[in-house]
């Protein structure tokens, strides 16, 4: 049980970093890159919508690892 507690405690900042990168695509497209740009770059609604889906992606996959772990500890 004790693993199941420190899995899910490391992995509060991925999920924290994958909910903000479906809240705010266009920030975390830029995230540690925006200093290459003199302007704003024009990011495109693919790379906006593809983030969206790799995000919530990322989230359930990480949700049903958690799950499988719960369930596999409590047999």
């Amino acid at each position: 049980m004790a693993q199941i507690i420190v899995f899910f405690i490391l992995s509060l900042p991925l999920y924290a970093a994958l909910i903000w990168s479906f809240l705010d695509p266009r920030e975390s497209l830029l995230f540690g890159k925006r200093w290459m740009y003199k302007e704003e770059p024009d990011i495109s609604d693919g790379a906006i919508i593809y983030t969206k889906i790799a995000s919530i992606a990322g989230i359930v996959l990480l949700t049903l690892v958690f799950l499988i772990a719960i369930i596999s500890e409590l047999r």
